[in-house]
Protein backbone atom coordinates (compact mmCIF):
# COMPACT_ATOMS: atom_id res chain seq x y z
CA UNK A 1 0.00 0.00 0.00
CA UNK A 2 0.91 3.49 -1.16
CA UNK A 3 1.22 5.73 2.15
CA UNK A 4 0.18 9.81 0.89
CA UNK A 5 3.16 11.72 1.32
CA UNK A 6 1.30 14.47 3.28
CA UNK A 7 -0.24 11.91 5.98
CA UNK A 8 1.38 13.31 9.06
CA UNK A 9 1.64 11.32 12.48
CA UNK A 10 0.25 13.25 15.50
CA UNK A 11 0.05 10.85 18.13
CA UNK A 12 1.55 7.08 18.19
CA UNK A 13 -2.09 6.17 17.09
CA UNK A 14 -3.44 8.97 15.07
CA UNK A 15 -2.35 10.24 11.42
CA UNK A 16 -3.77 13.62 9.66
CA UNK A 17 -4.61 14.36 5.76
CA UNK A 18 -3.94 18.22 5.78
CA UNK A 19 -7.49 20.26 4.42
CA UNK A 20 -5.52 20.90 1.65
CA UNK A 21 -4.59 17.18 0.73
CA UNK A 22 -7.47 17.67 -1.84
CA UNK A 23 -9.05 20.07 -3.52
CA UNK A 24 -12.77 20.34 -1.75
CA UNK A 25 -11.58 19.04 1.25
CA UNK A 26 -13.30 21.40 4.05
CA UNK A 27 -12.11 19.52 7.39
CA UNK A 28 -8.73 17.34 7.68
CA UNK A 29 -9.30 13.52 7.48
CA UNK A 30 -7.95 11.90 10.45
CA UNK A 31 -7.13 8.08 10.77
CA UNK A 32 -6.67 6.10 13.63
CA UNK A 33 -4.02 3.51 13.82
CA UNK A 34 -0.65 1.70 15.05
CA UNK A 35 2.54 2.33 12.02
CA UNK A 36 1.65 -1.69 11.30
CA UNK A 37 -2.19 -0.87 11.07
CA UNK A 38 -1.38 2.13 8.52
CA UNK A 39 1.41 0.90 6.49
CA UNK A 40 -0.99 -1.86 6.23
CA UNK A 41 -4.40 0.50 4.69
CA UNK A 42 -5.49 0.10 1.47
CA UNK A 43 -5.21 2.93 -0.28
CA UNK A 44 -9.29 3.16 -0.95
CA UNK A 45 -8.72 4.46 2.86
CA UNK A 46 -7.45 7.10 2.56
CA UNK A 47 -8.71 8.65 -1.27
CA UNK A 48 -12.41 8.07 0.74
CA UNK A 49 -11.43 9.76 4.07
CA UNK A 50 -10.57 12.64 1.68
CA UNK A 51 -13.74 12.51 0.07
CA UNK A 52 -15.57 12.36 2.95
CA UNK A 53 -14.10 15.62 4.52
CA UNK A 54 -15.17 17.68 1.28
CA UNK A 55 -19.54 16.77 2.20
CA UNK A 56 -21.07 19.89 3.29
CA UNK A 57 -21.72 20.54 6.66
CA UNK A 58 -19.11 18.37 7.98
CA UNK A 59 -17.70 19.51 11.37
CA UNK A 60 -14.20 19.30 13.09
CA UNK A 61 -12.87 16.35 10.73
CA UNK A 62 -13.70 13.11 9.01
CA UNK A 63 -12.34 10.09 10.51
CA UNK A 64 -11.46 6.61 10.11
CA UNK A 65 -10.96 4.06 12.43
CA UNK A 66 -8.28 1.45 13.04
CA UNK A 67 -9.94 -1.34 11.35
CA UNK A 68 -10.89 0.90 8.16
CA UNK A 69 -10.53 -0.60 4.67
CA UNK A 70 -12.20 0.22 1.77
CA UNK A 71 -16.03 0.45 1.04
CA UNK A 72 -18.74 1.91 -0.60
CA UNK A 73 -19.26 5.28 -0.28
CA UNK A 74 -17.40 5.96 3.22
CA UNK A 75 -14.76 3.38 4.08
CA UNK A 76 -15.68 1.03 6.47
CA UNK A 77 -14.90 2.54 9.89
CA UNK A 78 -15.62 5.90 8.51
CA UNK A 79 -17.00 8.62 10.79
CA UNK A 80 -18.14 12.02 9.86
CA UNK A 81 -20.48 14.25 12.24
CA UNK A 82 -22.92 16.88 10.56
CA UNK A 83 -24.35 20.26 11.37
CA UNK A 84 -27.66 19.41 10.79
CA UNK A 85 -28.94 22.68 9.76
CA UNK A 86 -26.12 23.04 6.72
CA UNK A 87 -25.40 19.88 6.54
CA UNK A 88 -26.08 16.48 4.13
CA UNK A 89 -27.54 12.88 5.17
CA UNK A 90 -25.53 10.08 3.02
CA UNK A 91 -26.49 6.22 2.93
CA UNK A 92 -22.96 5.91 1.54
CA UNK A 93 -21.85 7.10 5.50
CA UNK A 94 -24.20 3.92 6.75
CA UNK A 95 -24.55 1.30 4.61
CA UNK A 96 -26.32 -1.01 2.97
CA UNK A 97 -26.91 -3.47 6.13
CA UNK A 98 -28.28 -0.67 8.56
CA UNK A 99 -27.68 -1.66 11.91
CA UNK A 100 -25.40 -4.23 11.89
CA UNK A 101 -24.48 -5.08 14.63
CA UNK A 102 -22.82 -7.25 18.19
CA UNK A 103 -24.57 -8.50 20.72
CA UNK A 104 -23.17 -9.78 23.82
CA UNK A 105 -24.69 -12.58 26.40
CA UNK A 106 -23.58 -14.26 29.26
CA UNK A 107 -23.86 -17.16 30.85
CA UNK A 108 -23.24 -18.76 34.63
CA UNK A 109 -21.44 -21.88 32.84
CA UNK A 110 -17.74 -22.79 32.63
CA UNK A 111 -15.88 -23.81 29.77
CA UNK A 112 -15.96 -27.32 31.44
CA UNK A 113 -19.74 -27.39 31.80
CA UNK A 114 -19.66 -26.43 28.31
CA UNK A 115 -17.10 -28.56 26.74
CA UNK A 116 -18.89 -31.70 26.65
CA UNK A 117 -22.13 -30.67 25.41
CA UNK A 118 -20.19 -28.06 22.40
CA UNK A 119 -21.39 -30.17 19.22
CA UNK A 120 -25.04 -30.70 20.68
CA UNK A 121 -25.33 -26.49 20.99
CA UNK A 122 -23.78 -25.54 17.53
CA UNK A 123 -25.87 -28.60 16.07
CA UNK A 124 -28.56 -27.04 17.45
CA UNK A 125 -27.99 -23.07 17.25
CA UNK A 126 -27.54 -24.01 13.66
CA UNK A 127 -30.95 -26.14 13.34
CA UNK A 128 -32.67 -22.82 15.18
CA UNK A 129 -31.40 -20.08 13.62
CA UNK A 130 -31.70 -19.50 10.06
CA UNK A 131 -28.44 -18.63 8.32
CA UNK A 132 -26.89 -18.36 4.91
CA UNK A 133 -27.41 -16.27 1.34
CA UNK A 134 -31.21 -15.95 1.09
CA UNK A 135 -32.92 -17.34 4.63
CA UNK A 136 -35.83 -17.02 6.00
CA UNK A 137 -36.77 -15.97 9.91
CA UNK A 138 -39.00 -18.31 11.84
CA UNK A 139 -41.98 -15.54 12.54
CA UNK A 140 -44.67 -15.15 9.68
CA UNK A 141 -45.66 -11.54 9.91
CA UNK A 142 -48.16 -9.68 7.50
CA UNK A 143 -47.01 -6.69 5.63
CA UNK A 144 -48.95 -4.30 7.88
CA UNK A 145 -47.25 -6.15 11.15
CA UNK A 146 -43.94 -5.80 9.89
CA UNK A 147 -44.82 -1.73 9.43
CA UNK A 148 -45.86 -1.24 12.87
CA UNK A 149 -42.58 -3.82 14.24
CA UNK A 150 -39.86 -1.61 12.50
CA UNK A 151 -41.59 1.71 14.43
CA UNK A 152 -41.48 -0.16 17.51
CA UNK A 153 -38.61 -2.28 17.96
CA UNK A 154 -37.50 -4.36 20.58
CA UNK A 155 -40.43 -3.20 22.50
CA UNK A 156 -42.61 -4.83 19.86
CA UNK A 157 -40.42 -8.07 21.61
CA UNK A 158 -41.50 -7.05 24.47
CA UNK A 159 -45.11 -7.30 24.11
CA UNK A 160 -45.10 -10.48 22.26
CA UNK A 161 -42.78 -12.60 24.91
CA UNK A 162 -39.63 -12.56 22.92
CA UNK A 163 -37.74 -10.34 25.74
CA UNK A 164 -36.49 -9.49 28.95
CA UNK A 165 -37.45 -6.12 30.34
CA UNK A 166 -33.77 -5.83 31.17
CA UNK A 167 -32.80 -6.51 27.70
CA UNK A 168 -34.26 -3.47 26.33
CA UNK A 169 -32.80 -1.47 28.96
CA UNK A 170 -29.05 -3.06 27.78
CA UNK A 171 -29.88 -2.34 23.85
CA UNK A 172 -28.50 0.51 22.32
CA UNK A 173 -31.00 3.40 21.88
CA UNK A 174 -33.18 1.01 24.24
CA UNK A 175 -33.76 -1.00 20.82
CA UNK A 176 -35.90 1.73 19.47
CA UNK A 177 -35.00 4.58 17.07
CA UNK A 178 -37.83 7.20 17.54
CA UNK A 179 -39.23 8.82 14.60
CA UNK A 180 -39.08 5.71 12.53
CA UNK A 181 -41.82 5.75 9.81
CA UNK A 182 -43.06 2.71 7.92
CA UNK A 183 -44.93 5.26 5.02
CA UNK A 184 -41.38 6.26 3.93
CA UNK A 185 -39.93 2.56 3.20
CA UNK A 186 -41.00 1.09 -0.17
CA UNK A 187 -43.06 -1.64 -0.61
CA UNK A 188 -40.13 -3.44 -2.39
CA UNK A 189 -37.82 -2.79 0.85
CA UNK A 190 -40.99 -4.46 3.02
CA UNK A 191 -41.36 -7.72 0.84
CA UNK A 192 -37.63 -8.37 0.59
CA UNK A 193 -37.75 -8.00 4.61
CA UNK A 194 -40.75 -9.36 6.43
CA UNK A 195 -40.30 -12.94 6.43
CA UNK A 196 -36.30 -12.28 7.48
CA UNK A 197 -37.03 -11.76 11.46
CA UNK A 198 -35.05 -14.10 13.43
CA UNK A 199 -32.16 -15.14 10.74
CA UNK A 200 -28.50 -14.50 10.85
CA UNK A 201 -27.77 -13.78 7.07
CA UNK A 202 -24.50 -14.83 5.32
CA UNK A 203 -21.11 -13.14 5.23
CA UNK A 204 -19.30 -12.20 8.15
CA UNK A 205 -22.40 -12.38 10.02
CA UNK A 206 -21.87 -15.23 12.83
CA UNK A 207 -23.15 -17.04 16.54
CA UNK A 208 -20.13 -17.84 18.10
CA UNK A 209 -19.88 -19.44 21.86
CA UNK A 210 -16.64 -18.11 23.76
CA UNK A 211 -14.76 -17.98 26.98
CA UNK A 212 -13.84 -15.78 29.17
CA UNK A 213 -10.08 -17.21 29.83
CA UNK A 214 -8.20 -15.45 33.07
CA UNK A 215 -5.50 -14.45 31.70
CA UNK A 216 -7.74 -12.88 29.01
CA UNK A 217 -9.05 -10.57 31.43
CA UNK A 218 -7.50 -6.69 31.67
CA UNK A 219 -9.94 -4.93 34.08
CA UNK A 220 -11.33 -7.11 36.27
CA UNK A 221 -13.35 -4.26 38.27
CA UNK A 222 -15.09 -3.68 34.90
CA UNK A 223 -15.41 -7.12 34.00
CA UNK A 224 -17.35 -7.85 36.73
CA UNK A 225 -19.49 -5.15 36.55
CA UNK A 226 -20.16 -6.34 32.79
CA UNK A 227 -21.00 -9.37 34.80
CA UNK A 228 -17.57 -11.63 33.89
CA UNK A 229 -16.86 -13.58 37.50
CA UNK A 230 -16.33 -16.71 36.78
CA UNK A 231 -13.13 -18.10 35.62
CA UNK A 232 -13.59 -19.91 31.87
CA UNK A 233 -17.24 -17.96 31.83
CA UNK A 234 -19.02 -18.61 28.85
CA UNK A 235 -20.27 -16.04 26.64
CA UNK A 236 -22.18 -16.34 23.40
CA UNK A 237 -21.77 -13.23 20.49
CA UNK A 238 -23.85 -12.35 17.27
CA UNK A 239 -23.48 -10.14 14.68
CA UNK A 240 -26.19 -9.14 11.99
CA UNK A 241 -28.28 -6.98 11.29
CA UNK A 242 -31.38 -5.56 8.97
CA UNK A 243 -31.01 -8.00 6.09
CA UNK A 244 -32.16 -7.79 2.60
CA UNK A 245 -34.71 -5.13 4.12
CA UNK A 246 -31.97 -2.10 5.41
CA UNK A 247 -30.19 -3.16 1.52
CA UNK A 248 -33.42 -2.25 0.08
CA UNK A 249 -33.98 1.16 1.71
CA UNK A 250 -30.47 2.09 1.24
CA UNK A 251 -30.78 1.44 -2.59
CA UNK A 252 -33.89 3.31 -2.97
CA UNK A 253 -32.65 6.60 -1.66
CA UNK A 254 -28.95 6.31 -3.11
CA UNK A 255 -31.43 6.44 -6.36
CA UNK A 256 -33.09 9.12 -5.37
CA UNK A 257 -30.46 11.39 -3.98
CA UNK A 258 -28.47 10.81 -7.29
CA UNK A 259 -31.74 12.43 -8.84
CA UNK A 260 -32.17 15.23 -7.15
CA UNK A 261 -28.62 16.13 -5.02
CA UNK A 262 -27.35 18.59 -8.15
CA UNK A 263 -30.37 19.14 -10.00
CA UNK A 264 -32.44 20.28 -6.93
CA UNK A 265 -30.31 21.33 -4.44
CA UNK A 266 -27.09 22.22 -6.09
CA UNK A 267 -24.66 19.59 -4.59
CA UNK A 268 -21.45 18.14 -6.39
CA UNK A 269 -19.91 15.18 -4.81
CA UNK A 270 -16.24 13.57 -5.50
CA UNK A 271 -17.77 10.29 -5.83
CA UNK A 272 -21.26 9.22 -6.56
CA UNK A 273 -21.23 6.60 -3.85
CA UNK A 274 -21.35 9.68 -1.64
CA UNK A 275 -24.81 10.41 -3.04
CA UNK A 276 -26.45 13.01 -0.45
CA UNK A 277 -29.36 15.30 0.16
CA UNK A 278 -29.76 18.02 2.45
CA UNK A 279 -30.58 16.96 5.73
CA UNK A 280 -33.71 18.87 6.45
CA UNK A 281 -34.53 18.24 3.19
CA UNK A 282 -38.23 16.48 2.42
CA UNK A 283 -35.54 13.49 0.70
CA UNK A 284 -32.70 13.59 3.70
CA UNK A 285 -36.02 13.66 6.31
CA UNK A 286 -37.69 10.65 4.58
CA UNK A 287 -34.49 8.25 4.35
CA UNK A 288 -34.09 9.56 8.11
CA UNK A 289 -37.37 7.93 8.90
CA UNK A 290 -36.67 5.31 7.09
CA UNK A 291 -33.25 4.09 7.98
CA UNK A 292 -34.82 4.37 11.71
CA UNK A 293 -37.33 1.65 10.51
CA UNK A 294 -34.21 -0.46 8.83
CA UNK A 295 -32.32 0.02 12.42
CA UNK A 296 -35.39 -0.75 14.44
CA UNK A 297 -36.02 -4.62 12.19
CA UNK A 298 -32.09 -5.07 13.05
CA UNK A 299 -32.70 -4.80 16.65
CA UNK A 300 -35.49 -7.14 16.68
CA UNK A 301 -33.86 -9.76 14.17
CA UNK A 302 -31.19 -9.97 17.24
CA UNK A 303 -33.65 -9.89 20.28
CA UNK A 304 -35.73 -12.65 18.13
CA UNK A 305 -32.16 -14.99 17.97
CA UNK A 306 -31.57 -14.53 21.67
CA UNK A 307 -34.34 -15.78 21.88
CA UNK A 308 -34.09 -18.60 20.22
CA UNK A 309 -30.35 -19.28 21.72
CA UNK A 310 -32.02 -18.86 25.37
CA UNK A 311 -34.27 -21.91 24.64
CA UNK A 312 -31.31 -23.54 23.03
CA UNK A 313 -29.63 -23.52 26.00
CA UNK A 314 -32.57 -23.93 28.27
CA UNK A 315 -32.70 -27.35 26.80
CA UNK A 316 -29.46 -28.78 26.20
CA UNK A 317 -28.79 -28.36 30.07
CA UNK A 318 -32.28 -28.89 31.34
CA UNK A 319 -32.16 -25.35 32.87
CA UNK A 320 -34.14 -22.16 32.47
CA UNK A 321 -32.29 -19.33 30.55
CA UNK A 322 -32.40 -17.12 34.03
CA UNK A 323 -31.08 -20.02 35.80
CA UNK A 324 -28.45 -19.90 33.66
CA UNK A 325 -28.07 -16.71 33.81
CA UNK A 326 -28.45 -15.54 29.54
CA UNK A 327 -28.76 -12.41 30.43
CA UNK A 328 -27.04 -9.91 28.34
CA UNK A 329 -24.15 -7.65 28.52
CA UNK A 330 -25.26 -5.64 25.82
CA UNK A 331 -26.20 -4.66 22.00
CA UNK A 332 -23.93 -2.07 19.93
CA UNK A 333 -25.20 -0.71 16.47
CA UNK A 334 -23.01 0.03 13.40
CA UNK A 335 -23.89 1.59 10.54
CA UNK A 336 -26.31 4.48 11.57
CA UNK A 337 -26.51 8.11 11.75
CA UNK A 338 -28.18 9.90 15.02
CA UNK A 339 -28.97 13.15 16.53
CA UNK A 340 -26.34 13.42 19.14
CA UNK A 341 -25.06 16.30 21.22
CA UNK A 342 -21.02 16.81 21.63
CA UNK A 343 -18.77 19.92 22.71
CA UNK A 344 -17.10 21.56 19.60
CA UNK A 345 -14.73 24.45 20.38
CA UNK A 346 -16.51 24.81 24.19
CA UNK A 347 -20.02 24.82 22.96
CA UNK A 348 -22.19 21.72 22.95
CA UNK A 349 -23.67 21.67 19.40
CA UNK A 350 -26.23 18.80 18.46
CA UNK A 351 -24.98 16.67 15.39
CA UNK A 352 -25.79 14.24 13.58
CA UNK A 353 -23.51 11.39 13.08
CA UNK A 354 -22.67 9.17 10.92
CA UNK A 355 -21.28 5.71 11.88
CA UNK A 356 -20.24 3.30 8.76
CA UNK A 357 -18.48 -0.01 10.41
CA UNK A 358 -17.83 2.11 13.68
CA UNK A 359 -18.98 1.55 16.88
CA UNK A 360 -20.51 4.47 19.54
CA UNK A 361 -18.56 4.13 22.89
CA UNK A 362 -19.49 6.33 25.52
CA UNK A 363 -17.90 7.47 28.53
CA UNK A 364 -18.51 6.74 31.89
CA UNK A 365 -22.03 9.15 33.23
CA UNK A 366 -22.43 9.89 29.38
CA UNK A 367 -26.52 10.92 28.51
CA UNK A 368 -28.12 7.76 27.19
CA UNK A 369 -26.10 4.89 28.98
CA UNK A 370 -28.20 2.44 31.60
CA UNK A 371 -28.06 3.03 35.40
CA UNK A 372 -25.51 0.37 35.46
CA UNK A 373 -22.63 1.32 33.25
CA UNK A 374 -23.20 5.22 34.39
CA UNK A 375 -19.49 4.60 36.16
CA UNK A 376 -17.67 1.95 33.58
CA UNK A 377 -19.23 3.85 30.45
CA UNK A 378 -20.55 1.63 27.75
CA UNK A 379 -19.97 -1.86 26.92
CA UNK A 380 -17.96 -1.76 23.52
CA UNK A 381 -18.45 -4.91 21.49
CA UNK A 382 -15.29 -5.79 18.89
CA UNK A 383 -16.07 -8.76 17.01
CA UNK A 384 -12.47 -10.73 15.43
CA UNK A 385 -12.39 -13.29 12.81
CA UNK A 386 -13.72 -16.73 14.22
CA UNK A 387 -10.26 -17.78 14.28
CA UNK A 388 -8.73 -15.00 16.73
CA UNK A 389 -11.45 -13.90 19.33
CA UNK A 390 -12.90 -10.62 20.31
CA UNK A 391 -13.09 -8.39 22.63
CA UNK A 392 -15.59 -6.74 25.27
CA UNK A 393 -14.24 -2.55 26.22
CA UNK A 394 -15.31 -0.24 27.51
CA UNK A 395 -16.44 3.51 26.41
CA UNK A 396 -13.59 6.42 27.56
CA UNK A 397 -14.23 10.21 28.46
CA UNK A 398 -10.87 10.38 26.27
CA UNK A 399 -12.91 9.68 23.35
CA UNK A 400 -14.69 12.77 22.77
CA UNK A 401 -12.55 14.04 19.49
CA UNK A 402 -14.03 10.90 17.84
CA UNK A 403 -17.42 12.33 18.98
CA UNK A 404 -17.54 8.98 21.18
CA UNK A 405 -16.32 6.36 18.61
CA UNK A 406 -13.89 3.24 18.11
CA UNK A 407 -13.31 0.11 16.05
CA UNK A 408 -16.19 -1.85 15.18
CA UNK A 409 -14.22 -5.11 14.55
CA UNK A 410 -10.86 -6.62 13.09
CA UNK A 411 -11.32 -5.34 9.81
CA UNK A 412 -10.82 -6.82 6.67
CA UNK A 413 -6.88 -7.15 4.76
CA UNK A 414 -8.02 -9.04 1.37
CA UNK A 415 -11.35 -9.22 -0.46
CA UNK A 416 -13.98 -12.15 -0.55
CA UNK A 417 -12.73 -13.49 -3.64
CA UNK A 418 -9.06 -13.17 -2.80
CA UNK A 419 -9.50 -15.16 0.43
CA UNK A 420 -11.99 -18.07 -1.13
CA UNK A 421 -8.67 -18.64 -4.09
CA UNK A 422 -6.74 -18.49 -1.09
CA UNK A 423 -8.08 -20.97 1.67
CA UNK A 424 -10.14 -23.70 1.13
CA UNK A 425 -12.91 -24.00 3.46
CA UNK A 426 -13.59 -27.65 3.72
CA UNK A 427 -9.72 -28.11 5.39
CA UNK A 428 -10.20 -24.56 7.36
CA UNK A 429 -13.54 -26.48 8.83
CA UNK A 430 -11.12 -29.29 9.79
CA UNK A 431 -7.95 -27.25 11.11
CA UNK A 432 -10.34 -25.33 13.40
CA UNK A 433 -12.30 -28.24 14.62
CA UNK A 434 -8.32 -29.78 15.83
CA UNK A 435 -7.78 -26.17 17.36
CA UNK A 436 -10.54 -26.57 19.53
CA UNK A 437 -13.46 -24.63 17.40
CA UNK A 438 -16.51 -26.51 16.01
CA UNK A 439 -18.08 -25.02 13.35
CA UNK A 440 -21.41 -25.35 11.38
CA UNK A 441 -21.45 -23.70 8.14
CA UNK A 442 -24.12 -22.95 5.01
CA UNK A 443 -21.01 -23.28 2.40
CA UNK A 444 -17.37 -24.04 2.59
CA UNK A 445 -16.84 -21.30 -0.15
CA UNK A 446 -18.55 -18.97 2.75
CA UNK A 447 -16.47 -20.16 5.64
CA UNK A 448 -12.93 -19.19 3.09
CA UNK A 449 -14.05 -16.63 2.71
CA UNK A 450 -13.66 -15.97 6.19
CA UNK A 451 -10.70 -17.13 7.34
CA UNK A 452 -8.78 -15.85 10.00
CA UNK A 453 -6.13 -14.43 8.05
CA UNK A 454 -8.13 -12.70 5.53
CA UNK A 455 -8.37 -10.33 8.74
CA UNK A 456 -6.69 -7.39 10.50
CA UNK A 457 -4.97 -8.48 13.63
CA UNK A 458 -7.35 -8.10 16.33
CA UNK A 459 -5.04 -7.24 19.40
CA UNK A 460 -3.32 -4.50 16.93
CA UNK A 461 -6.60 -3.22 16.34
CA UNK A 462 -7.38 -3.35 20.07
CA UNK A 463 -4.06 -1.89 20.87
CA UNK A 464 -5.02 0.76 18.34
CA UNK A 465 -8.38 2.07 19.92
CA UNK A 466 -6.97 2.02 23.66
CA UNK A 467 -3.55 3.83 22.34
CA UNK A 468 -6.11 7.12 21.18
CA UNK A 469 -7.85 6.64 24.37
CA UNK A 470 -11.06 5.65 22.76
CA UNK A 471 -12.20 2.22 24.28
CA UNK A 472 -10.11 0.34 27.04
CA UNK A 473 -9.72 -3.45 27.09
CA UNK A 474 -11.57 -5.58 29.69
CA UNK A 475 -11.72 -9.07 28.32
CA UNK A 476 -11.15 -11.09 25.38
CA UNK A 477 -13.25 -13.69 24.42
CA UNK A 478 -11.89 -16.83 22.60
CA UNK A 479 -14.34 -18.67 20.30
CA UNK A 480 -14.89 -22.60 21.02
CA UNK A 481 -18.28 -22.70 19.10
CA UNK A 482 -19.49 -20.84 15.63
CA UNK A 483 -22.44 -21.07 12.95
CA UNK A 484 -21.89 -19.14 9.92
CA UNK A 485 -24.22 -18.33 6.54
Amino acid sequence: MTRPSALKKLTRSLWELPATYKPGMLVPARIYGTEKLIGEMDDGVFDQVSNVACLPGIVEHALCMPDGHWGYGFPIGGVAAMDPEHGVISPGGIGFDINCGMRLVRTNLTYDEVRPKIKELVDAMFFRIPSGVGSTGLLRLSHNEFRDMTEEGSKWCLKKGYAWKEDIELTEEHGCFKGAKASKVSTRAIERGFDQIGSLGSGNHYCEIQVARPENVFDAQKAAAFGFTLPNQVAIMFHCGSRGFGHQIATDYLQLFLKVMEKKYGLKVLDRELACAPFNSTEGQDYFSAMKCAANMAFVNRQMILHMLRDVFSKVFGRSAEDLGMSMVYDVTHNTAKLERHLIKGKTRELLVHRKGATRAFGPGMEGLPERYKETGQPVIIGGSMETGSYLLAGLSTGADAFYTTAHGSGRTMSRHQAKKMYRGSKLLHDMEERGIYVRTVTCGGLAEEAGAAYKEIDEVVEATELAGLSSRVLKLTPVGNIKG
